[in-house]
């Protein structure tokens, strides 16, 4: 017997859009809910995943549509207006349009730690219920992926998935895979069900319905300049990568560098400052910190640091802004990169244990 779907649009779907990066797991979640849709809810439903190269830190949107078992989904077009979008990493907010099509019937989904009024403002968004739920902090007390428990809040989110149907397919589907994980995912969906703060907001003219428009580069196959110029910023000097971590960062102990260079020579993003000064009485080149703005989390500075000055921290647990060093070869008035989003590469890792 099929659960009822509390509303659909005019073609009768039920849509769900998840917005996030890759090595949080929204691939997965999508391919999740749309077997729950058909194995355990008695719909019919589709999924499919719009990403590039299987990178961790690279944008990645997955689509969910429900009907009645005896309809048929006959489009594959991208979720232009969800009934629920879920945001698996706050800071994509600015970089990439997450918020178009929301609008007074959405519910809105964010791996956060910050109130909702908080979120709200920072996302601009237009109207619609707005769901807080600190992802992140859940899944690491439970030992699990920030999937998990984006999954528990979209279930309660819905009306219509009940906790025990989530349950039922995450074993399914990941526990015949990877039992010994299975107790700490199954932890990380109940608690994303019950741990949240949510709070509606109407359309009172503070901020303005964002249309949805596909997102397109002006070159393409056919028409981009042969030679194979490339004019996306990706892991270069001049981009914003703060969006591709997945809340870890390293914290620097100025006080117990030895000015090695080791951090320097490892990181893929120059993000230390050497600068002259002194060291033990000397003159030598000294590494004053690292600019944030480029870093993306892959804490190979704290691996390779002989001395621990590098400790790996939370992002939002550390005043990390406090040590931040703006790069010493790009100190003007204006940054371009602050729009130009996640885009580099942080492991080599393989689809299968990337779960994008």
């Amino acid at each position: 017997m099929s659960v009822q779907l509390p509303k659909t649009n005019k073609y009768g779907f039920y849509e769900i859009r998840l917005e996030s990066i890759g090595g949080l797991g929204a691939n997965l979640s999508g391919k999740i809910l749309g077997e729950l849709g058909v194995l355990k809810l008695g719909l019919n439903s589709s999924n499919f995943a719009s990403y590039g190269s299987e990178k961790r830190g690279t944008p990645v949107k997955s689509y969910v549509r429900y009907c009645k078992a005896d309809q048929e989904i006959n489009i594959n077009s991208p979720v232009e207006r969800p009934h629920i979008l879920g945001i698996f990493h706050e800071r994509l907010s600015g970089k990439i349009p997450v918020m178009a099509g929301v609008g007074e019937d959405s519910v809105v989904i964010v791996n956060t730690s910050k109130d909702p009024d908080t979120v709200r403002d920072n996302l601009k968004m237009y109207a619609g219920k707005l769901i807080c739920i600190d992802a992140l902090k859940i899944s690491i007390e439970e030992k699990t992926r920030t999937n998990m428990v984006m999954l528990g809040a979209i279930a309660k989110a819905s009306g219509f998935i009940s906790l025990e149907k989530m349950e039922e397919v995450v074993k399914d589907t990941i526990g015949k895979k990877y039992p010994a994980a299975l107790e700490g995912n199954l932890a990380g969906v109940r608690r994303g069900y019950a741990e949240f703060q949510e709070k509606e907001y109407k359309a009172d003219g503070q901020y303005e319905y964002q249309d949805y428009k596909e997102d397109k580069r002006e070159w393409g196959w056919d028409n981009a300049p042969i030679g194979g110029i490339n004019p996306v910023p990706g892991s270069t000097v001049d981009n914003d990568l703060t969006a591709s971590r997945e809340g870890y960062v390293p914290i620097f102990h100025k006080d117990k560098c030895i000015n090695c260079g080791l951090c320097d020579s490892t990181c893929p993003d120059m993000v230390y400052q050497f600068v002259p000064g002194e060291f033990r009485g000397k003159p030598a080149m000294v590494n004053i910190g690292p600019d944030y703005h480029h870093c993306k989390g892959c804490l190979r500075c704290v691996e390779i640091c002989p001395v621990k000055a590098l400790t790996e921290g939370l992002e939002r647990d550390e005043d990390i802004w406090s040590t931040h060093v703006r790069n010493q070869d790009l100190i003007v008035d204006k940054m371009e990169f602050e729009d130009a989003g996640a885009s580099s590469i942080v492991t080599t890792e393989s689809e299968e244990s990337l779960d994008i």
